[in-house]
């Protein structure tokens, strides 16, 4: 049992250091663990147990968009394009831009640029609104449609595959655990910033 410190409790026989208690840091040696060792060693009064779950979230983000996702890459599509698309395919209608970035978590600049690449490409269209012309409606053209249908069974493989190195038990726990995490970061997004 770990302390708010940081130390372990009075009655704790983990014989670990500050924050290792068996339920977080026990046995692990990855890049986090070495970079809160070294926190330790500097503030070793602070707890370092937030910077073993963020720290991890982080670096296996970062992990995963290193690897580019081989299947998208392949079809010559970057994740946050194919968000875009998979974001057209599976509400089932046109959106607008405005709406897109919304549904993708991404700015209104990231989603005009992607959308010009995509356009180009043959893939998604745009249709003029017609009482407001500042405001377009975007769809999938057959050949963007196709492209997500038949990238997405080969894209969840690929995923699979880069979970398959915990049980199926443990991505069950993995992914209610970020779901948690995220409804309540979600609920507090205002708070966080203040």
């Amino acid at each position: 049992m770990t302390a708010t410190n940081g130390r372990p409790a009075a009655g704790s026989d983990t014989g670990r250091g500050p924050g290792e208690g068996a339920s977080r840091g026990a046995g692990r040696d990855d890049t986090v663990a070495a970079v809160v060792r070294q926190w330790r060693s500097v503030h070793p009064s602070l707890d370092t147990g937030p910077m073993e779950v963020i720290g991890r979230i982080n670096r296996c983000a970062a992990l995963l968009q290193q690897a580019e996702d081989a299947p998208l890459r392949r079809a010559g599509l970057s994740r946050p394009e194919f968000d875009l698309l998979g974001a057209l395919r599976r509400t089932g209608h046109e959106l607008t831009p405005s709406e897109l970035a919304k549904e993708t978590f991404s700015s209104g600049a990231a989603v005009t640029k992607r959308l010009k690449q995509l356009t180009e490409r043959g893939l998604v269209e745009r249709r003029g609104d017609a009482r407001d012309r500042r405001v377009a409606h975007l769809r999938l053209t057959d050949a963007g449609r196709d492209l997500v249908d038949g990238l997405l069974p080969e894209q969840l493989a690929y995923e699979t595959a880069v979970l398959s190195v915990l049980a199926p038990e443990g991505q069950g726990e993995l992914a209610g655990l970020l779901a948690e995490l995220l409804g309540r970061l979600e609920g507090r997004t205002g708070a966080l910033r203040a």
